[in-house]
């Protein structure tokens, strides 16, 4: 069985705007937490099954657009088979506030971001 998409995010140079125009047009809950830089949790009301994800402000040069995340059971163990298909490590294995887990993210050989989460 394959490993299910988990989270999405979005990064802009204006969070508030890209936090306005998601949440309007997709009646999208986004709770802004000013001690994260105003990044916004997304609840999407789509049912118990849906996809959370968040909106947040760009931090550096090139990581804005819009980013998956994927679940899994071994951060290093998924970068590594990354590197070895290609990829390239971006951001190493860190702790996420709260108990929300670890992350990590990788660039596929098209330079695409995507994000790991155990």
């Amino acid at each position: 069985m394959g490993q299910p998409i988990a989270f999405f995010e979005v990064v802009s140079p204006d969070h508030r705007r890209a936090q306005t125009f998601y949440g309007e047009l997709f009646d999208w809950q986004i709770a802004p937490d000013p001690a994260m830089g105003g990044y916004g949790l997304v609840e999407t009301e789509a049912g118990e099954h849906a996809i959370g994800g968040g909106i947040g402000p760009s931090m550096q040069p090139g990581d804005t657009g819009v980013k998956i995340y994927v679940k899994v059971d071994d951060l290093d163990a998924y970068l590594d088979r990354a590197e070895a298909l290609g990829g390239k490590r971006l951001v190493p294995p860190m702790d996420l506030p709260g108990d929300f887990g670890r992350f990590a993210i990788f660039t596929d050989p098209d330079g695409n971001q995507v994000g790991l989460w155990a």
